[in-house]
């Protein structure tokens, strides 16, 4: 069949140029955003040994300005968030990462006690703010219609992890050959390098984007108050939590437990590479399950599995293929809860105060976070044993699980006076 024969069966073929839409440039955006901020604090494990036995600093000490960074970060999302709902992601995530890179670069340069806690406590709380879910994840949701959010919000989360997947290993290969200070100048020249990215997540969506609004939108004191009247969004409240606690005790002391297991130091900085790679993969069926099944059932059954997985991988066997397997179990589940919480929250109040909304259920999360982090590093100095911990960790899935099931994530009806075409808006 000759060339000129094929055009002729196939009749005029018109080639048109790929068009990346406000939605996908707001998911590349969030990607590299998150990519810097998550890998960065991902890392802050590996830095507890060094920082002890370098500088003379007690574990506690080192874990409560870790610590400190979640609950810093978690009393200022709300604040983020709603910063961003009312001037554009733009602004905030610029000063998020120049607060990030400060606050790293203040941890290398004067790393003493008092300096630990202002730099990777105060500082890089704040920045983190401005630099991960409550801002960016939410200015995903808003760019994204509403059939294809859950999706979006799963493969900007995913993307988000390529920062843990090469930032890791890159941050223990910069801390084997030049030092920690070194490292942490490392992680804040990426926090400065995405601070202008957040244009990305300002474009505004045409036609196919959610519906603008025809009347005055609900203000943020009636949404807050709608939203914490409503049951479902104090039981979400509550669940997220456990993720947080969960989660930064892991990251910060999986490197420090298994050394106490006599295993290789590099295998610590492997796990939580090896976490971040199956976050991906996990992040991005946690946004189509969501997306398919009642996000609070599939939000339900992820905390009960972690707490399964995190039961059998402490009672069982310490090998290294053990740790690997641990690892990529829990990065199926790492951070897919974030993209549910999200669009579970953008389902029953809509997405014009989604920052505010999200950060406030993410307080609660960042406490769980400060008080992993640093009860992790208290139950150690004072048992000599991480035991206690891990088992609090796992009974703390099953409590999740049963806050989740009975969430109700019918759409909360619009107020008189405010039109029904606008339901993307409150």
């Amino acid at each position: 069949m000759t060339p000129s024969s094929v055009r002729r069966l196939l009749g005029p073929v018109k080639f048109r140029p790929v068009k990346f839409g406000p939605a996908a440039l707001a998911i590349v955006g969030a990607s590299l955003v998150m990519s810097a901020a998550m890998g960065a604090r991902q890392s802050f494990g590996l830095f507890l040994g060094p920082f002890s036995f370098d500088h003379g600093l007690p574990v506690t000490l080192i874990a409560f300005a870790i610590a400190l960074h979640n609950l810093v970060w978690g009393v200022a999302q709300p604040f983020a968030g709603a910063a961003a709902d009312r001037f554009g992601a733009a602004p905030v995530v610029a000063a998020g990462a120049l607060l990030f890179a400060a606050g790293l670069g203040l941890a290398a340069i004067m790393p003493t006690g008092p300096m630990l806690v202002l730099g990777l406590g105060v500082l890089v709380g704040i920045g983190i703010s401005g630099t991960s879910f409550g801002v960016v994840l939410s200015a995903v949701g808003r760019q994204a219609a509403p059939e294809r959010r859950s999706m979006a919000l799963g493969l900007a989360s995913a993307g988000g992890s390529l920062g843990q997947v090469g930032l890791v290993p890159l941050v223990q290969w910069a801390a084997d050959g030049s030092g920690t200070g070194a490292a942490l100048l490392l992680l804040a020249g990426c926090a400065l390098a995405v601070a202008p990215l957040g244009l990305l997540l300002d474009r505004r969506s045409g036609a196919g984007g959610p519906a603008a609004p025809t009347a005055a939108p609900m203000p943020l004191r009636a949404a807050l108050a709608g939203a914490l009247g409503h049951r479902g969004y104090r039981l979400l409240t509550l669940g997220f939590f456990t993720c947080g606690f969960q989660l930064a005790f892991i990251a910060t002391h999986l490197p420090a437990y298994l050394a106490t297991c006599q295993m290789p130091a590099a295998l610590g900085a492997t796990a939580l590479a090896a976490i971040g790679l199956f976050n991906m993969a996990g992040s991005w069926a946690c946004g189509w399950l969501g997306g398919r099944l009642r996000p609070q059932r599939v939000l339900g059954w992820l905390y009960l599995l972690r707490g399964i997985v995190i039961a059998a991988f402490f009672l069982g066997p310490k090998t290294e293929w053990t740790v690997l397997l641990f690892a990529a179990a829990m990065g199926l589940m790492w951070l897919g809860t974030v993209p549910l919480t999200n669009g579970l929250i953008a389902r029953v109040f809509g997405v014009r105060h989604l920052g505010t909304l999200f950060g406030i259920v993410f307080l609660s999360h960042q406490v769980g976070s400060f008080l992993g982090a640093w009860m992790g590093g208290w139950v150690f100095d004072a048992t000599g044993s991480y035991a206690a911990i891990w088992i609090a960790t796992a009974v703390a899935g099953l409590v999740a699980a049963l806050l989740h099931f009975p969430i109700d994530d019918r759409a909360v009806p619009e107020p008189t006076g405010l039109p029904v075409a606008g339901r993307a808006v409150l």
